[in-house]
């Protein structure tokens, strides 16, 4: 098994999809129903519409986030990042980009760190987002015991 370190800026591909103008130039990076899974809510976010809408709304919360690394192993992209949000805290994670055979991108799980930050961010998207996404996405833990 070879983990492939890429040659480019680490991230630049991800960032080019993200920041693709219309929603349909967005779509055509996934396959039909795509899942987007994060430490940051407590349910998936499915089809491409809903996760340009979260990562929007994301965006909107950091003050700078820079790709530190990229390496791909197998149908799977692993970006490292770092970066400042909610008035300069520090904050840094890993993104994790899985794609079908012809490229298009099937799931992302996205991990964010130190805990503090995760739930300060979770809830500052959840002011944002409201009930946009569902309802269940950022119920509160004692909602599903």
């Amino acid at each position: 098994m070879t983990i492939q370190q890429t040659p480019n800026v680490p991230g630049a591909a991800w960032r080019a999809i993200i920041n693709r103008e219309s929603p349909e130039a967005f779509a055509s990076a996934f396959v039909k129903h795509p899942v987007l899974v994060a430490s940051v809510a407590n349910a998936a976010v499915n089809g491409a519409a809903a996760i340009r809408t979260f990562f929007k709304a994301s965006a909107a919360i950091y003050e700078t986030i820079t790709f530190t690394a990229e390496a791909r192993l197998g149908n799977r992209t692993f970006l490292e990042w770092k970066g400042s949000a909610l008035g300069g805290r520090a904050i840094e994670g890993i993104t994790i980009i899985a794609h079908d055979a012809p490229g298009l991108i099937e799931r992302i799980e996205l991990y964010h760190r130190p805990l503090a930050i995760v739930l300060a961010f979770a809830s500052e998207l959840e002011h944002r987002l409201g009930e946009t996404l569902g309802a269940k996405l950022f119920a509160r833990a004692r909602e599903f015991s």
